[in-house]
């Protein structure tokens, strides 16, 4: 439970974060090659595909199954060992683990690595100053996006850099 807040934590501060900055201008596509080099077409696929999941686990892992392709094998065994824990959840627990699995892929590349690193320095903090990280994300969601303009960076950087 508490693993789950503090990925809940690190999600929202990325994404607060990542609305702060300026969008980096699109660099031009470059113009494919005319033949990939042979290594490239001998790429093994990353196993499982999403058509090796069983019914119940494709039905659990729904939305992420148009990036499941894009997947590294280690995240795809990540979801899954959720997926083998989601039915001994309580309803609401459920309900929570597919809202973040929505808001999980509506994130970018970017703001993922950022929740991910968010998460590694939350995980760190002694769970005697949890309750000051809470409290200053409560403090933080209360703000209008006016007011959350105005930050830099979410408090979990200050905090870090002060303990």
């Amino acid at each position: 439970m508490i693993r789950a807040l503090l990925l809940l934590i690190a999600l929202g501060m990325a994404g607060a974060a990542l609305a702060q900055t300026a969008p980096v201008p699109q660099q031009p596509a470059a113009k494919p090659a005319a033949k990939p080099p042979a290594k490239a077409a001998q790429v093994k696929k990353i196993r499982p595909a999403w058509a090796e999941l069983t019914p119940e686990q494709q039905e659990i892992l729904a939305p992420l199954k148009p990036g499941w392709d894009q997947l590294e094998r280690e995240r795809r065994l990540k979801w899954l060992g959720i997926a083998k824990r989601y039915p001994g959840m309580k309803p609401e627990q459920q309900t929570r683990v597919q809202r973040r699995m929505e808001a999980w892929v509506k994130l970018t590349p970017e703001q993922r690595r950022q929740a991910r690193e968010n998460y590694k320095h939350i995980v760190k903090v002694p769970a005697e100053r949890r309750g000051d990280l809470r409290q200053q994300w409560a403090e933080y969601q209360a703000l209008t996006p006016q007011e959350r303009e105005g930050l830099t960076r979410p408090s979990v950087e200050a905090y870090k850099h002060r303990h």
